[in-house]
């Protein structure tokens, strides 16, 4: 019996308070940052709500604290990419009439920050992707790589656009590649960019040629150049193993090349008088060379 009275005088002084006036809270506000969609994106999460501090009658600010019947301000900004915030100074008339039946003291904090870009469109490159194992071991480009088109026209919020730097790769969709390749390809932007661009093409031709090489081994004479009469290597070293890769298209060719391996004095290794030797000869359908020995003590008399 105690107890159900003193529920029931608490429910009592309860309502009553709440009838009353002159009551000052902080509450958030919900609202909704309006502006020209089709001329700006954003690119952040915008602000969804402000704290305002009201005085009023505390049904009303009850209702408010709880979000009771409560729908967000709406605030239309004009040009939201060259001014990026809204200050508090700006919303007190539009929040006073808002509120109707409270008064507002204060809004929290006094600016509000938002980051919307302006939309625009631009051309970028289409650019290889060959950072992966695009070609198979011992082959190489016979051609340049061609993209049609070069270029695509990429719309979304500029800051967006300017961090592709004005490139955008192409990926071949493979990897360890050892013909010649021609295949339309799919344009695809990271996941992050496919939130706020689009392209004006989907696809992309790409086309390259593939030459295949083969490792080769040879051993070579050793031709001495301009070496002084008191400078020489060791006298019983006359020819020495050289490995290299050579155009598969191209082994016929090594015959008529009459290949020598050349000690040049004058490349010398001044610091340790040591030697290097070099093809006489160097086509560019010859890579990768490796001598060995890889380098000759030279003698003094």
């Amino acid at each position: 019996m105690v107890v159900l009275c003193v529920v029931t005088a608490t429910t009592f002084w309860l309502l009553n308070a709440l009838n009353k006036d002159n009551y000052t809270t902080t509450v958030k506000q919900p609202i909704q940052i309006r502006y020209d969609e089709a001329d700006y994106m954003a690119v952040e999460e915008i602000p969804q709500e402000v704290g305002i501090q009201i005085n009023g009658n505390g049904w009303d600010l009850l209702k408010r604290h709880f979000k009771i019947s409560v729908t967000p301000l709406e605030v239309f900004v004009e040009d939201p990419f060259q001014r990026p915030y809204l200050l508090a100074s700006e919303l007190e008339q539009q929040m006073d009439e808002y509120l109707a039946s409270s008064s507002l003291v204060d809004i929290l904090p006094d600016t509000l920050f938002f980051k919307i870009d302006k939309i625009v469109s631009k051309k970028i490159q289409l650019v290889p992707d060959t950072t992966a194992n695009t070609l198979a071991e011992n082959h190489a480009y016979a051609s340049p790589i061609t993209i049609d088109p070069e270029t695509v026209t990429v719309t979304g919020p500029i800051s967006i656009i300017e961090q592709m730097e004005g490139k955008l790769p192409l990926g071949f969709g493979e990897d360890k590649i050892r013909e010649n390749f021609s295949r339309l390809l799919p344009i695809n932007l990271s996941r992050e960019q496919r939130e706020f661009l689009r392209l004006d093409e989907e696809t992309a031709q790409v086309s390259f040629e593939v030459i295949a090489f083969v490792e080769t081994q040879l051993t070579l004479q050793i031709q001495q150049r301009y070496f002084p009469e008191n400078v020489t290597i060791d006298a019983a070293i006359t020819d020495m193993e050289v490995r290299f890769l050579i155009q598969e298209d191209k082994q016929e060719m090594l015959n008529e090349l009459e290949l020598s391996a050349v000690l040049n004095y004058n490349n010398r290794n001044r610091e340790d008088s040591t030697i290097s030797a070099s093809l006489n000869k160097t086509p560019d359908y010859i890579r990768d060379i490796a001598f060995d020995p890889e380098t000759f003590k030279l003698i003094y008399e």
